[in-house]
Order: structure tokens, then sequence, then C-alpha cells
């Protein structure tokens, strides 16, 4: 249904969106969702449950937890990987902040948005205050992914260049759509969640410019508050009834400049509800790494075996989008020299060379060893980055790396749509792979085995939170 194919500031203010939303999250069935629809999303939530229990090695996970404890003390809801528990909304921040730890999380290429991060632990949360299903919960967590997903597709990437983070403000009305269907919201009280979710949708880019730990807290913080959006709309609070197409609404109000607002496109937010799943096109990452660099990373890793000497490389062009400049090539000189992991996710300079030299990205080429290792940083500083001219970008994350060497040769290679997005998606099994590899950092093979069985039949378990509970550190 093409509801609005532009912004117009002085249009009516219909809400359709807001509506149409509301009735697909307040009526849509269980068995109406494909069973590989199902099954794809448990193996998502696997994923992520993952990422947070490696997330608890390391130092931002307890300060972090120590200072959700200073405000508000232990709770009911468990906290992924530790031995915590936390308030409904504590914990719903507590746990995106884990799944989003690494940046290893699923991205929707389109919306260039997170999902998952945001939506598991809003559900994790509501599933433990409603007494929810696991079939309850698995149904909820689709309805978010699949309105946050949409409204992120809608931007066309633009929020992006005007330095808002989309897994944080349009998450929130993922998650307060499937908050409210948990705690049993009407379609009406639905419309108003997403009213009242636009004065709490936030995200800011700055992050990129210094390695700082904000990004981490964007899905939490999406969660808490749209846990909070759906309790104050189901007592009656009045949400605002345009907050996507209004003179103020999301997109005139972030994107703030009518050459971004026209290249908006409203129809993506409704067309195909309920028979397309936008959960399908839900990339899981191979990388722990920024998404936008996963191209030029694949192509490195296919050109190292062919260089010989990696003394004899004289320049290294990277290829990716015009759009991911500003993310993961600029400035450059902090880029070639990243101060941290958070930092080098975000460093297309330094992750190619670290390819290069170890032949391979993984944790491992993000510690403080890799960051220091003057073979890596060799490579960096031959590094430069150019524009991909005809990427399908933001449908995937295209990347090429030319290398020119000191005898008069030239390799290249493109990957058009980077490895886990498109056509190229991890199975199954590599979704399962990633998790026990994760899940390792923290726990021995038996608990993993439990924590996988947990999830993969979550919805035929009676108590949702009583699954969630194996996942505690």
């Amino acid at each position: 249904m093409n509801i609005q194919t532009k912004i117009d500031a002085g249009a009516a203010q219909s809400g359709a969106i807001q509506e149409q939303l509301a009735q697909f999250a307040a009526g849509v069935k269980h068995d109406d969702i494909p069973a590989k629809v199902r099954i794809r999303a448990m193996h998502h939530m696997l994923d992520a449950a993952g990422i947070a229990l490696a997330s608890t090695r390391y130092d931002f996970a307890h300060k972090t937890l120590a200072g959700l404890r200073a405000l508000g003390g232990e709770g009911d809801v468990p906290v992924l990987g530790m031995p915590a528990a936390l308030s409904m909304r504590d914990a719903a921040t507590m746990n995106g902040f884990l799944c989003h730890g690494l940046d290893y999380d699923d991205t929707h290429i389109a919306a260039i948005v997170h999902p998952t991060a945001s939506v598991f632990p809003a559900v994790m949360s509501a599933a433990a205050y409603t007494g929810a299903t696991g079939k309850e919960m698995v149904t909820a967590y689709i309805i978010g992914v699949e309105v946050a997903a949409r409204i992120g597709m809608c931007a066309k990437s633009q929020f992006h260049q005007v330095g808002f983070h989309p897994t944080g403000m349009v998450g929130i009305f993922g998650c307060a759509l499937a908050a409210g269907r948990l705690m049993g919201l009407n379609a009406k009280q639905m419309q108003h969640a997403q009213g009242i979710a636009l004065s709490m949708a936030s995200g800011n880019m700055e992050f990129v410019e210094d390695g700082a730990w904000n990004k981490r807290l964007h899905p939490g913080w999406a969660a808490s508050a749209g846990i909070t959006a759906a309790a104050l709309a189901k007592e009656g609070f009045v949400g605002i009834t345009a907050p996507y197409d209004g003179r103020f609404g999301l997109f005139n109000a972030y994107l703030g400049c009518s050459d971004r607002t026209k290249l908006v496109d409203l129809s993506l937010a409704t067309a195909g509800l309920g028979s397309t799943w936008e959960l399908l096109d839900t990339a899981i990452k191979p990388y722990p790494t920024c998404h936008f660099t996963h191209g030029a990373i694949d192509a490195a890793l296919l050109l190292r075996e062919e260089i010989g000497d990696l003394a004899a490389i004289k320049s290294i062009t990277v290829k990716v989008p015009e759009g991911v400049h500003k993310t993961i090539c600029e400035p450059e000189a902090n880029k070639k020299r990243p101060k941290n992991d958070y930092d080098a996710k975000f460093s297309v300079q330094f992750l190619v060379a670290a390819a290069l030299v170890r032949g391979r990205l993984t944790l491992a080429e993000l510690e403080p060893d890799a960051l220091a290792d003057a073979a890596i940083l060799a490579v960096t500083d031959k590094v430069s980055c150019a524009d991909y001219p005809d990427s399908p970008f933001p449908a995937a994350y295209s990347g090429e790396v030319i290398i020119e060497l000191a005898d008069g040769r030239t390799l290249s290679h493109r990957e058009h749509i980077n490895r886990g997005a498109g056509d190229k998606p991890l199975t199954n099994d590599e979704i399962i792979a990633k998790f026990r590899d994760n899940a390792a950092m923290l726990v021995n093979e038996d608990m993993i085995d439990r924590q996988q069985d947990a999830m993969l039949f979550l919805d035929e378990t009676e108590s949702a939170i009583d699954a969630m509970w194996t996942f505690t550190g």
C-alpha cells in the first residue's frame, strides 16, 4: 500500500502508518507467521545471546552494570551472561547494551538498523513482567523486528548522513509494539504507544569520532523506552497522532532538510506488511565490526593469498559506498590509529590491514596487541579510501580492495554483496557455530548445549523467562 512517497510538511497528518502498524502488532497471530521466519527468529535471538555472553568479558559490561545497580538495585529480570537480575527497564537497558557490546549483532541491511539488540531485550523483560510463553515471546520479537526494519527502510540511509544512529531512533518503535503485544495492548493503544515513543527516540553518531561507548547504549535505551511507551499507552496516556508523517514527525524533525526528506519513502513502512517478512533480510554478521566494513574485509581476505610478501605492497585503495565514508573512513588520521577496540570497529583502513596481515578478522584483531601491532599499522598507513560508484547501498554494503605491488602488478577484488547479506546469508548452522564460539568465552560445553536448546525450542516453552534464566552467568 502506497501511503505517501514523499514527506510534505504542509500535508494533512494522516497517521496512516501508525494505524496500520498498530493493527498488525495487535492482530497478527503466531501461526500467521511462516515457520521459516519463526525458526530464523530464534536463531537471531540465539546469536544476540551469544554476543551478550562474550561481551561480559570486557570492562564496559561491568561498569555499566554497576551504574544501573546504583540507580535501581536488583530486580526480577536476568542479565545475560552475568550473575545479576535487574528491574524490567534496567534489565532491558543492560541486555541491549550487552547484545550490541561487540558490534557483532545482526543488521537489517536496507534499514541500517540493528533490530535484535533492542527488540530481544525488550521482549525478554516484557515476558518476565507478563509471564509470557515462549511462543508469545517469539511472536512479539518478530513484530518488533518488522516494525523497526520498516521504519528504518523509509529513511533510505539518510539518518546516518546527519549524525543520527537509527538503531536507537527507530528501534524504539519496534520495541514499543513488541512490548505492547506482550502487555496485551489493543490496536488503539498500540497507536498511542508509537506516538509516545517519538518523544524518546534518540541516538547520536558522535561516537565515531573517539571510540566512546555511547553506541552500545542505544539499543538498550530503545528497549527500555519502548517498554515505557507501551506501559503508558496501556494506562491511557495519549500519544502523538502522526509520529512518522506529521509536520514535526520523525522524518521531518530528524532529517530537517528538504533535500533529504524528499528521499524518504513512507510506502516502505507498510508495503507487504504481514506477507513480506523483513526478518529474512536481516543479516547476521560474520565479523565483529561495523557492517559497512564487511564487503572490504571479504575482499581483503580473498586477495591475501595472491600477495605473498606484505612488504611488497606499495598502496591499497579501498572502495566503499559514498554514504558510509563519514562512518568508516573519516577522519583519516583517527581511523589509521584507532584508540581502542570500538574505534577500530569503525576503521576500514585498520580492518583491511588487519585482515591482510593476520588472515582473519576476529575479536582478537581488536585487542590492544593488535591495535599496536607494527605490521598491521605499517599496512594501515598504505590504505586510502575511494567511492564504490555502483554499489546497491543501502541494499548491501559493497567493498572493493585494489592493491598495487612494488613489482608493478595490481591485484583487485570486489564484493558487490557482503557475506551474510542478500543471496549470501549465513546459514542456521553457521549462526549456531558463531553462538557456540562466543558462548565458549564464558561457559562450558554442557551449558552451551543447554542454552542452545533453550533458545531454539523457545516456542515450545511454557515460560519464556525460565528459558532466559539459562543464559545468566
